[in-house]
């Protein structure tokens, strides 16, 4: 496939919940060389599938699938690998600031990556939640090992690779099994509430970011901040800004903000970005890849 960023471990990190997501390896040359491979896992309509994805030689990239899910991953593969990133007028936007500008300049094949999966993204973000990183990512690891299952493909496979849990799956595990992955009641709570609704989840895949942002929210114990971080990596959202987040807003006034104002809060964040409408979400994973 041609047409995609060849810098493909950075496209997809946004996808990754942690080094250690069961769902998602990145497989480097020997002594931690050059990328060699990104694997990835998911319960697609068509069922469980692995996709490989393998940077070659002239900018050109190999997806290779197996499982029930193949077609359907390599289908959405141009998608997940940001090919269909649409980055017009972003240039302009970009030039609104130095430190964007130069951002920008350093990483032009930045794009934003487009799983098409709206539960599976919705589920670790559920996880995240009011917890640290460390925390939540721990929690998705150990509840996809007892719960998925085991990743179909070749012998190379790497080890470990599993698929998330089904629905029904999330739904059956008992309450002591989340406390001992630290997951408190509502969080649980609001992951199984998602999943009786599965099917319906998954069809906002189709719809605008808008318009999807807006029904998620309708389930009880979806707020702005989960919607928005479900909508990045389902949709490849690039205007949708996570507000209620507890580090963004430090970060983005810190480094757009006047130095001598060490204030900082969602609503000055939001003026902040308005320049870089309709890329905001862009302009801070840029700026904070730039850290």
């Amino acid at each position: 496939m041609t047409g995609v960023p060849a810098q493909i471990a950075r496209t997809l990190r946004m996808q990754r919940h942690g080094a250690a997501d069961p769902t998602h390896r990145v497989e480097y040359g020997p002594d931690d060389g050059p990328v060699r491979a990104v694997w990835r896992t998911a319960l697609t309509v068509q069922g469980p599938g692995t996709l490989r994805v393998r940077p070659r030689e002239n900018d050109e990239v190999e997806l290779t699938a197996w499982g029930p899910g193949a077609h359907w991953l390599l289908e959405q593969g141009p998608a997940l690998l940001g090919a269909h990133d649409d980055l017009t007028g972003f240039a302009e936007v970009a030039a609104r600031h130095p430190l964007l500008a130069d951002a920008h300049r350093r990483r032009p094949q930045f794009r934003l990556s487009r799983c098409g999966q709206v539960l599976q993204s919705l589920i670790p973000s559920i996880l995240e939640q009011k917890v640290t990183t460390t925390s939540a990512h721990d929690a998705w690891r150990q509840l996809v090992y007892r719960y998925g299952t085991a990743a179909p493909g070749p012998q190379e496979l790497p080890r470990g690779l599993r698929v998330p849990p089904t629905p029904r799956a999330w739904m059956m595990i008992p309450s002591w099994e989340w406390r001992r992955a630290e997951v408190d009641g509502k969080r649980a709570e609001t992951v199984i509430r998602a999943c009786q609704r599965a099917a319906a989840i998954e069809r906002l895949a189709a719809l605008p970011v808008d318009e999807a942002a807006a029904k998620l929210q309708t389930i009880q114990g979806i707020g702005p901040w989960t919607a928005a971080e479900t909508l990045q990596r389902s949709h490849g959202a690039p205007d949708l800004v996570s507000v209620g987040d507890l580090h963004l807003p430090r970060l983005i006034c810190g480094l757009l903000g006047d130095p001598a104002d060490r204030s900082y809060d969602d609503a000055k964040m939001l003026a902040l970005l308005e320049p870089f409408g309709p890329h905001r979400q862009r302009a801070v994973r840029l700026l904070l890849q730039k850290r």
